[in-house]
């Protein structure tokens, strides 16, 4: 049941945002490994197997853009780019943990995982 203070049509719509956002695939799985700490684009593209280096670009673009990653540059040869939650993004990872033990609770096997591409393919 919802409180009083969220009318449905409100809540109603901030889900519809955030699943429009969050189900876009590999956003999700972007953001939970970037909750164990900030990575490079190769161990996100590691985490991430089946993605796409162009996909992963992309997906880091708009997570950049909404404010949930934030991109820094270490000095060093080569340079190395590091990505890591921004506050809002960590704020995300509570309700992340949550669908998760959902899933793994109610779904189990009744819903078979995504197949993921051979690397190289």
């Amino acid at each position: 049941m919802l409180p009083e203070n969220h009318p449905p049509s409100t809540c109603d719509k901030a889900l519809s945002q955030a699943f429009e956002f969050l189900g876009k695939r590999w956003n999700g799985v972007i953001i939970g490994t970037l909750v164990n700490g900030p990575a490079g684009f190769a161990e996100l593209c590691r985490a991430a197997a089946g993605i796409s280096e162009s996909m992963l670009s992309r997906r880091l673009t708009e997570l950049t853009g909404v404010g949930l990653i934030e991109r820094h540059v270490e000095d060093g040869k080569p340079v190395r780019i590091v990505y890591a939650l921004t506050p809002a993004g960590m704020a995300l990872s509570p309700a992340l943990f949550e669908l998760g033990k959902w899933a793994s609770e109610n779904l189990g096997d009744k819903c078979p995982a995504p197949k993921r591409k051979k690397p190289g393919t």
